[in-house]
């Protein structure tokens, strides 16, 4: 029987390469050189620091920009709220999404039983296993699944015959 596994997965490792690009352009731009401007990543999440509003949005708009050189999906950030930090500045938790969500999997699973295609939507921890008697059914859950407006990076992998 056919099947295929729905995961979400960051490359930690690409995101360090956007990371570094940022803290480069962070020392040569003349606008953010000399600042309390940084980035920082400790295990799924990223710490950004501003002297204001301004830059903050500035360093949102380069790691979006060395997110998309790298590609990876920018919709795999998830940006918290700005609060103020010591020496007037601002500082933001930006957490990396890693496994798909309890909501979002029901989501999928639901909108996938609604269509009435004949395919199996099995929940295991933060993955979501597809199965179906076709191949050509399985292909369509996923063109199915893509079309859907998901807010975070979707994978189709271990697609088996």
């Amino acid at each position: 029987m056919p099947s295929f596994d729905i995961v979400s997965k960051t490359d930690l490792m690409e995101v360090d390469n956007a990371v570094n690009g940022v803290k480069r352009q962070i020392t040569q731009r003349f606008d953010l050189a000399g600042t309390k401007c940084a980035v920082e990543r400790s295990e799924n999440t990223l710490t950004i620091t501003a002297d204001d509003n301004m830059k903050l949005t500035q360093l949102h708009d380069l790691l979006r920009q060395n997110f998309a050189s790298r590609k990876v999906d920018a919709k795999a950030l998830d940006f918290g709220k700005a609060e103020n930090a010591s020496g007037d500045s601002l500082r933001q938790v930006v957490s990396i999404k890693q496994g798909v969500d309890a909501e979002l999997a029901r989501k999928i699973n639901k909108a996938v039983k609604g269509s009435k295609m004949k395919v199996q939507i099995s929940i295991k921890g933060s993955e979501l296993h597809v199965s179906g008697k076709k191949r050509d059914e399985l292909q369509e859950a996923i063109a199915f699944i893509k079309e859907m407006d998901n807010d975070q990076p979707l994978q189709y992998v271990n697609f088996r015959n």
